[in-house]
């Protein structure tokens, strides 16, 4: 498998410019854009009244070569656009002159005048990556009229209405059954709340070079990805014939206090389930002796306080930590998590662990050294490094800029989750269904992070394969899952992935 990138609104802009420059003219590329996704139309759709909207720039320069090939196949089309062929711009007014000669029509309805009756599909090119204001008046009338029919609709790069790199709403959005994306994934594709606009989702080739792709690439430090195994499947931690629990990594994680034990144990388990050799809870005798009529496989050791943890990992065989989960807020637990940084293995902080530190965050951050994973929910993100989270803000740009500041990989959790790295990569992952959202889940991905971990894989790729398998997990249950489900069905998850890995190794 490979890794599929995620751009921004600039980096097209500049693979188009350098396509174009490099000897293929801009028609062209509309030309081959708009015919790609005519292709998609007809193979998806049958025949029928299509209601093409155009807006006054590339996008619906792009609408214009759908409808004219639609046209030509027999579809019963009609096109409606924002302003008069006479005054677009650019490549545009050369398809939509096209489109012309080929329906020998005069110019087309306008937008404000449409009524959308008689159309039984729309396709919307009217807006694409590049909006950068909101949508109103009749604009923002006709996107409400057509996510209030009941026909579908096809948008055109982008559902018009949705920020090509933030994925916030602007104003008012399309909501799309499909959309073609041109050339790439683009950041609002996959960013909530424009991922739900776009409904399912097609990525196009439309011509624009391999050379330009990997310029693009190249001049931005920044590198955003998808998250799926492609990202990550080269260096997953797949048992090794000659191997043995010892060499599977020993995770250590630190249990809660008595009656606040379960968070820590589903931490456990889905460590456990993960591949991790061996996995011992850690806490006070009270503790454990709540812990012990649950676990089996599982350890249990006594560690009063961050001296007994220190001294524990003095032991280099126990290479990774989770300190987190119903650990409880407090001095204690900030004593500890400095006494797991400072052992050197690999560190994943969750929940108490984070929240431990939200009024002295510069405290934590400077005794990060080695291997570290931060895997905060929104909220907790926002207190511990000072920011607000609304849909005005980049969230990328906010997790990449706290994983610099924490020198620590983040997994800034929620519907879209995205894994920001110190070293300028970003993954975001889509394939989370909504019921994995339930008490207990977070602890069970930050187990099999420090699983991960411990057997050897980096913290990025180890945080993006943990939030990946766990989405996974929550895939194969369904609906009524509970946090407790997720590790049974992780070997089930793991051996999918198997499957997968080898099929790619067979092509």
């Amino acid at each position: 498998m490979t890794e599929r990138p995620i751009l921004s609104v600039e980096q097209m802009r500049e693979a188009d410019r350098l396509t174009i420059e490099g000897g293929t003219l801009g028609i062209e590329l509309m030309e081959e854009a708009g015919r790609i996704c005519a292709e998609v139309i007809a193979e998806l759709f049958e025949p029928q009244e299509v209601l093409v909207l155009c807006g006054p720039g590339n996008n619906g320069g792009d609408g214009f070569v759908i409808a004219r090939h639609l046209e030509q196949w027999g579809w019963d089309v009609r096109l409606a656009c924002e302003a008069p062929i006479e005054e677009l711009g650019g490549d545009a007014v050369i398809a939509a002159g096209r489109w012309h000669a080929i329906t020998a029509r005069k110019n087309p309805t306008l937008l404000k005048d449409l009524d959308l009756r008689s159309a039984t599909l729309f396709i919307d090119a009217m807006f694409g990556t590049g909006l950068a204001r909101n949508l109103e008046g009749h604009l923002a009338d006709i996107i409400n009229r057509l996510n209030g029919s009941p026909h579908p609709v096809v948008a055109i790069d982008m559902p018009s209405g949705i920020c090509g790199d933030t994925g916030r709403v602007l104003g008012a959005a399309v909501e799309a059954d499909l959309t073609v994306s041109l050339a790439a994934l683009k950041r609002g594709q996959v960013l909530m709340p424009g991922r739900l606009h776009c409904g399912d989702l097609i990525v196009a080739d439309i011509g624009i070079s391999d050379e330009a792709m990997a310029q693009v690439r190249s001049l931005d430090p920044v590198k955003v990805y998808q998250n799926e195994p492609g990202l990550w499947d080269e260096g997953y931690p797949w048992p090794d014939p000659m191997g043995h629990k010892y060499t599977r990594g020993h995770l250590l994680v630190a249990s809660g206090p008595a009656l606040a034990t379960g968070a820590s144990r589903l931490a456990a388990m889905g460590a456990l389930r993960t591949g991790a050799g061996l996995v011992t809870l850690v806490g006070d005798k009270k503790a454990l002796k709540e812990q012990a009529p649950h676990v089996t496989a599982i350890m249990l050791r006594e560690v009063k306080d961050d001296s007994d943890l220190a001294r524990l990992l003095e032991d280099p065989r126990k290479n990774a930590v989770v300190i987190g989960p119903g650990h409880g807020v407090g001095e204690a637990t900030r004593l500890k998590v400095a006494a797991a940084l400072r052992s050197g293995r690999a560190v994943v902080l969750d929940a108490d662990a984070l929240t431990s530190f939200e009024d002295e965050p510069e405290q934590l951050f400077a005794a990060i050294k080695g291997p570290t994973v931060l895997t905060p929910h929104r909220g907790e993100f926002a207190r511990l490094f000072g920011l607000t989270m609304d849909e005005e803000i980049d969230h990328l740009t906010q997790a990449l800029a706290a994983a610099k500041r924490a020198r620590a990989v983040v997994v800034l959790k929620g519907p879209d989750t995205i894994i920001a790295s110190p070293d300028d990569r970003i993954a975001v992952n889509v394939n989370a269904p909504p019921w994995l959202a339930t008490a207990g889940s977070g602890d069970v991905l930050a187990g099999m992070i420090g699983a991960l971990m411990a057997q050897g894989m980096p913290p990025f790729e180890a945080a993006s394969a943990g939030v990946w398998l766990h989405a996974e997990a929550a895939n194969e249950l369904g609906l009524g899952l509970i946090a407790e489900d997720l590790p049974l069905v992780l070997p089930e998850v793991v051996l999918d992935l198997l499957a997968i890995d080898e099929a790619d190794d067979d092509l």
